[in-house]
């Protein structure tokens, strides 16, 4: 009666407790038959036993049975074990000789909900961002101990303020080293009083110039309500980072990256007019950010020309749709240009040909 009750509290199968006190398994399986005979009661047994598998594994075996009926136990066991589920082979006999058990309903765990935050107009929701930009010099060695600092002349620290709204870029600076939580707020400061304008919320990451005591001090002085955004969850820090993948993208058409602070200093502004003028937007159906944000009516909602001369006025076009301009038929030319005669920043126009 010890060794069964020990074998309960245990959880052991009945080769482990054969092995433990020496004895055979068949010896302690008479022992359980006769104390079944007793009834249940005669044993000290857990409320709920450790070793009991979940109704949804019955389910499994069985349904495994069912699907492939020429399987027996053994492959069975073997089955579900490279699968990672592991079994013993009488578990899976005993299993299949059960009842069929019905599906399992799975339920999904609440979700807290998060605070999410809307922008409903330009100057709602602004995301200020740092990010490093390689100098000619460049952060060409990564390991130590032949690793470069991050600071000038190997790169610059650059900061963005980007409207969520319309995705404008509304201000930059550029830092030689790491910049402080002081130097952050100082260029927050300066776009804010050049725009004229205060976001309700303000989007960052968790750097040290922003998860701190003076930051935040700093937003509530200036009743900015800051939210800090997760990498990888949609909609939190994905705008930002776009932004700044295109610049660096764009950056990167440059035949020399500049090591002079002014030289960095008027690609970047002509860089980010460009940008905010003349790039279109997927997520805002091809307009520019500068027609959001100043609510002008964009460019590819106006009429368009018609270059097919039997094409019907009333037919619809390529979206977004809009009216013909002028009679269809027309003959067009294309001309390129470049914004102060950067390759990497393009301007196209369409022109009626003579």
């Amino acid at each position: 009666m010890a060794i069964l009750e020990l074998r309960a509290a245990r959880a052991w199968s009945q080769q482990q407790t054969a092995d433990t006190f020496q004895v055979t398994a068949a010896t302690i399986s008479s022992w359980m038959r006769r104390l079944d005979e007793q009834g249940p009661a005669a044993l000290v047994r857990l409320p709920e036993p450790v070793n009991k598998f979940p109704d949804f594994v019955r389910y499994l075996v069985q349904r495994l049975k069912t699907v492939c009926p020429l399987l027996g136990k053994v492959k069975i066991a073997q089955i579900l074990a490279r699968a990672g589920l592991h079994l013993g082979v009488t578990t899976v006999g005993r299993i299949l000789k059960e009842p069929p058990a019905p599906a399992p309903a799975f339920t999904k765990p609440a979700q807290t909900a998060g605070r999410v935050v809307t922008a409903e107009r330009p100057d709602h929701v602004w995301h200020v961002d740092l990010t490093t930009v390689p100098t000619q010099a460049g952060l060409w060695c990564p390991w130590p101990p032949a690793a470069l600092p991050q600071c000038w002349p190997f790169c610059w620290w650059l900061a963005l303020v980007v409207d969520h709204f319309s995705r404008r870029v509304l201000g930059f600076a550029l830092f030689a080293q790491t910049p402080t939580s002081a130097a952050v707020r100082s260029f927050l400061g300066r776009t804010m009083a050049i725009r004229d304008a205060k976001p309700k919320y303000l989007i960052c990451d968790k750097g040290v110039q922003f998860w701190c005591p003076s930051f935040k001090a700093y937003c509530r002085r200036q009743q900015l309500r800051v939210r800090y955004g997760a990498v990888g969850q949609p909609g939190s820090l994905a705008i930002i980072e776009r932004t700044i993948l295109t610049t660096k993208q764009l950056l990167s058409g440059l035949r020399w990256m500049p090591i002079r602070q002014a030289s960095l200093r008027r690609e970047l502004a002509a860089l980010f007019a460009w940008y905010n003028e003349h790039r279109p937007h997927t997520a805002l159906r091809g307009a520019t950010p500068d027609e959001i944000y100043h609510g002008r009516r964009p460019a590819n909602r106006l009429p368009r020309w018609e270059p097919r001369p039997r094409w019907p006025r009333a037919a619809s076009c390529a979206r977004p749709r809009t009216l013909v301009k002028g009679q269809p038929g027309v003959r067009l030319h294309l001309a390129i240009d470049f914004r102060g005669d950067r390759q990497h920043l393009p301007q196209a126009r369409l022109q009626r040909a003579a």
